[in-house]
């Protein structure tokens, strides 16, 4: 199947809300997608199926990013399908809210575990494996500039993915490969709206100038660009898209 003359993509966490709404646009682009996911299977192949509908090609393959083997075997069975990736979207990622007075270390390694740990075994994998010329992207989240309270393990895990963005940019000299992040704000997804007053959503959407929610939609554009000929001179930046929510 693998086609030196066409693009493929990975895409983390893919079964989501966000993630699924990067690979249907990366496959609308032309890249080959593969649709990663964690748990069931049922989402991730309903991505794929619609990704073929509309004409393109992607696999589903389950791996969590938290343990090195799977990520190996996800880039292996990844390079098997399409060949080496030009693109790597780091989109999987967990958000357990709690104080950091409960002191629950368990839930904190979790969270360190998923979304900083995963971080770094997709980079050192994508580090390897991804084309000269290729884009690399990681997911941090505009909530780093509010320090809202129970965030705290949230916030330390992706103030770390944005430190490893940096290193990793410069680590790929001479390749012509960028490294960038994406920090959206609120975006409307299912998980986000879950247990969510109406009262509290429209509280949501006033707290940036444009005063909606993002949609998922709103974030696979800028994935988009990053990852298309127009955006290869952003190298090592935190993009923002979340409607003017933090700067």
């Amino acid at each position: 199947m693998t086609n030196s003359a066409t693009k493929s993509a990975i895409v983390t966490g893919a079964s989501g809300g966000i993630g699924g709404a990067i690979a249907r646009r990366l496959a609308k682009d032309g890249f080959f997608v593969v649709v990663n996911y964690a748990g069931k299977p049922a989402p991730a192949e309903a991505v794929v199926a619609d990704l073929k509908a509309a004409g393109g090609q992607g696999i589903a393959v389950q791996a969590d990013v938290a343990i090195a083997a799977d990520v190996e075997r996800l880039f292996k069975e990844s390079m098997d399908a399409f060949g080496k990736p030009d693109v790597v979207v780091h989109c999987a990622g967990i958000m357990p809210l709690f104080p950091i007075a409960s002191g629950d270390v368990t839930a904190f390694d979790k969270v360190l575990a998923t979304n900083l740990r995963g971080t770094f075994l997709v980079f050192a994998q994508a580090a390897q494996h991804v084309l000269d010329g290729g884009r690399i992207m990681a997911f941090s989240s505009s909530v780093l500039a509010k320090s809202f309270p129970t965030y705290g393990a949230y916030i330390a895990s992706k103030a770390g993915v944005e430190g490893l963005v940096h290193v990793l940019a410069n680590e790929m000299r001479g390749r012509n490969i960028t490294v960038n992040a994406l920090a959206p704000g609120q975006v409307e997804t299912e998980l986000f709206l879950k247990g969510k007053s109406d009262a509290r959503i429209d509280e949501l959407k006033k707290m940036n100038p444009l005063e909606r929610l993002g949609q998922p939609e709103d974030i696979a554009n800028v994935v988009s660009f990053l990852a298309g000929p127009e955006g290869g001179w952003i190298n090592s930046q935190i993009v923002r898209p979340n409607g003017g929510f933090a700067y």
